[in-house]
């Protein structure tokens, strides 16, 4: 049995004050921006996230006139129009499609092309021996830099970040044009919604030349007895003499409670080297786990002989101990734990894929407030802002890098087998300190891909990329996640080559294999790295005190991989697009948690069944609604609970009291047929042990009369980048819900903010997800707001033919 330490965050992370400091006098807003400032301890760094300008289309941008400004993260697909197929359309993988499928369906009927952005920067004389780095976290799907007309670097997988060293590029005191062309390549180059376009953040980084710490430079590894070993790339391209590295360890209120010196001599024939300290121990130190997520930091800073920083970094860490065993699947700091989670791409419904910090942590805290303490990033890597958000809430991360090792869906302009061994370097690098990743995925459902380089089954490059991850890190396992898990869609008595290769053998729902599996490899680890909607069995049927956990594949509704026009995406989650529990996510909860409760599914219409990698899949229709049509006899109700037995009421009268099963299959959902519609309420009352631990009601509702708006709390920043959701619903006189509301909003905003996005949870919608207006969907709908670089109020209004409006009035701060 291994144990396995770690920690963490990005290395140029701004945590101390005394590390980072934002350019004095940098107008962020503006179309031309001069930046100028000294800063602290050597480094610097601005974001440039306001003030650009985009086209839509390719060319020459000197032709262009069609200029629009706009702020980043900027998704420019997310605001064209939807593309119906025609029939005859080829299928998104080289099929012949009907009107219903096409080759934009995976890429949620959302046409393909470039886009430019234009930024102009004037930098002052005195960076003039500085390095000036042009820091891009992603450029969606692929990207090329211009600098004066230049190409000055880019990306070909557009998930992982790059910088790019402008230091003798610039023209220093005039304006220097910055264009970015990007690119999200033809229907094919993803199995999903992408997006385009700048959706991460941008930023500025100043260092001093000559003696510095590169990109990504800190790996710190600390365990739960508090001992720290932080290591530090570090550059020495001329002569520095005798350097000293300070190392210090600071708690979550920036109190140093750690630390240590030593000492780097340049030597020549030499520019990298790699610092290791010695370990620092912190006496007594809070732990991270999931529930008690405690931050600390490690600084460290090289020092002249005259004791004035030359340069400096901070990265966050969590001091925690993660082992993994046949035996009992995974612990955290001694203690087993379960993962429970889900699996989604990265999109952030009417948002795009913007990566916008906000999003992230609104799924990452809704998630967990339903039982989720895990999420694997399939199948690419997030914005550094949900990893920071993930150790912040305690929400554990199974970071994947791709998904599969072909040049079709590794970005399309490149061949695997010629970008991988950056894409590791960085992807690993940057990820490493987060305590929150607890094992690295370096890719997704490829084994039967006869095609893979070296023709081994992935093997050999799976081996190659290995070795690479251990280069960086190797206090985490590595995985692949595999469907099938055999070399084939049909019955293989073997798993394939690749499963056997892996730290942990993650399947994509076979879970049934984990126990024959087991038996024949007993150093096997298992995790059920997707899991479909057959639930509960996909969990109840493991083996909990064993396996490492499960995700549910697209728990949150997203973009892409529809069943076909008009469906823009997948909706048999958990959750809606916009965030709207459905009564799965109820099930789930009752799964995941210990906390009493119960909660009613009404199902509406079948499963409509489809095959779909190699099964078949599909969910019934269930809804949390009693207003149906008189004389209807509802064919399927559940109960969806973790008490003992739930008694169900129609308007004062039992209908009976059935017990929880203990079979997987059916346990935590009490299944009640035929049962016959009268309007009123419908009560289930949850018992354990005779006595009363929950209750959820339905009731009939009246037609709805007003509107009525309801933002999420906490503070919103007047910065320009900060967003404010607020959830729009229909009610009736008593101020209930009404679920068949079907209204068409309009929005209307005026001062410090504008409009994001708007949306619902019906995938089969033809509108806008950008504009002022938004029809509701079973009585609700979305509208995001996005704050102007200043603060100020903000008010925003909805309304509606026939219903009475609503008005919120804001402060950003």
């Amino acid at each position: 049995m291994k144990s396995i330490i770690s920690s963490g965050r990005s290395a140029l992370a701004l945590l101390a004050a005394s590390a980072i400091l934002l350019f004095a006098g940098f107008r962020a807003d503006a179309r031309s921006s001069e930046v100028s400032g000294t800063g602290v301890d050597g480094r610097e760094t601005v974001n440039l996230n306001l003030g650009w300008d985009f086209h839509l289309g390719d060319g020459d941008p000197a032709s262009f006139k069609d200029w629009e400004p706009v702020n980043l993260p900027h998704d420019y697909q997310i605001s064209q129009p939807w593309v119906e197929p025609q029939p005859g359309d080829a299928g998104d993988f080289g099929d012949q499609a009907s009107n219903s499928s096409s080759r934009l369906s995976s890429r949620a009927f959302k046409e393909m092309g470039a886009g430019w952005y234009r930024k102009a920067l004037t930098p002052s004389p005195d960076w003039k021996g500085k390095r000036i780095l042009l820091d891009f976290e992603g450029v969606m799907l692929v990207g090329d830099v211009y600098l004066n007309g230049e190409r000055v670097g880019g990306t070909d997988y557009g998930y992982v970040g790059f910088e790019i060293d402008l230091s003798d590029k610039l023209v220093y005191g005039k304006p220097n044009e910055i264009l970015v062309r990007a690119d999200t390549g033809i229907p094919m180059n993803s199995r999903w919604y992408t997006g385009g376009g700048l959706f991460r953040d941008v930023n500025l980084v100043l260092t001093p030349a000559g003696t510095y710490f590169p990109r990504h430079p800190l790996y710190i590894l600390a365990d739960m007895q508090g001992h720290v070993e932080v290591k530090a790339d570090i550059v020495m391209e001329t002569d520095a003499g005798e350097l000293t590295v300070k190392v210090e360890i600071l708690d979550p209120d920036g109190k140093t409670v750690g630390g240590n010196e030593g000492t780097l001599r340049f030597a020549r024939r030499r520019a990298d080297y790699e610092y290791v300290s010695e370990t620092i121990t912190v006496p007594d130190p809070l732990l991270w786990d999931c529930e008690h997520p405690v931050l600390y930091a490690a600084k460290v800073s090289l020092l002249d002989k005259s004791g004035r920083v030359i340069d400096s970094v901070c990265d966050r860490f969590g001091f925690r101990t993660i082992e993994f065993s046949p035996e009992f699947g995974f612990k955290l700091n001694g203690k087993k734990v379960l993962l429970k989670g889900s699996a989604n791409h990265h999109d952030y419904g009417c948002l795009g894929a913007a990566a916008y910090p906000k999003a992230a942590q609104k799924r990452i805290q809704l998630l967990k407030s339903f039982g989720h303490n895990s999420i694997r990033t399939s199948h690419n890597p997030y914005s550094e802002a949900f990893l920071d958000l993930c150790d912040e809430n305690g929400m554990l991360v199974v970071d994947e890098l791709y998904d599969k090792w072909l040049r079709q869906y590794a970005g399309g302009r490149k061949d695997w087998e010629d970008i991988w061994q950056y894409d590791v370097r960085e992807f690993v690098t940057r990820d490493r300190n987060h305590p929150s990743v607890v094992m690295w995925s370096l890719g997704n459902e490829l084994q039967t891909y006869a095609n893979l380089p070296y023709r081994d089954w992935g093997v050999t490059p799976y081996r190659m990329m290995k070795e690479l991850v251990h280069r960086y890190d190797d206090s985490r396992p590595i995985t692949v996640a595999m469907h099938p898990r055999g070399r084939n869609h049909q019955t293989d008595s073997l798993p394939a080559p690749l499963a056997l290769e892996t730290d942990v053998a993650s399947y994509n729902y076979r879970y049934m294999y984990f126990p024959g599996d087991g038996k024949k490899f007993p150093w096997m680890m298992f995790y059920q790295s997707e899991a479909n909607n057959s639930i509960p069995q996909n969990f109840y049927s493991m083996n909990l005190d064993k396996v490492v956990g499960l995700a549910y594949w697209g728990a949150v509704g997203y973009l892409g991989e529809s069943g076909g026009w008009p469906s823009k995406g997948s909706s048999g989650g958990q959750f809606d697009i916009t965030l709207e529990p459905k009564p799965m996510a109820y099930m789930v909860k009752s799964m995941f948690s210990d906390e009493p409760m119960v909660y009613i599914g009404v199902e509406r219409a079948p499963a409509k069944r489809r095959m779909w990698n190699g099964m078949m899949t599909g969910s019934p229709t269930i809804e949390h609604t009693w207003n149906l049509e008189k004389g209807t006899t509802i064919g399927k109700l559940y109960t969806y609970t973790n008490a003992e037995e739930v008694e169900l009421r129609l308007n004062g009268k039992s209908l009976g009291v059935k017990k929880n099963s203990r079979e997987p299959n059916a346990r935590n959902m009490i299944l009640w047929e035929n049962i016959k519609y009268v309007p009123g309420k419908l009560e289930a009352i949850a018992r354990t042990g005779g006595k009363e631990v929950a209750r959820n009601t339905l009731e009939t509702t009246g037609e709805a009369v007003r509107l009525v708006m309801i933002p999420d709390q906490g503070t919103w920043k007047g910065d320009g980048r900060d967003i404010q959701y607020v959830s729009v619903i229909a009610v009736d006189r008593k101020g209930r819900k009404v679920f068949d509301a079907d209204h068409l909003v309009t929005f209307k905003v005026e001062g410090a903010a504008g409009i994001a996005g708007v949306g619902s949870g019906d995938m089969s919608s033809n509108e806008s997800m950008v504009g002022p207006q938004h029809s509701l969907w079973h009585g609700a709908c979305q509208v995001v707001l996005r704050s102007v670089p200043e603060p100020g109020t903000v008010i925003l209004e909805a309304s509606a033919d026939g219903l009475k409006g609503a008005r919120l009035e804001f402060r950003t701060r």
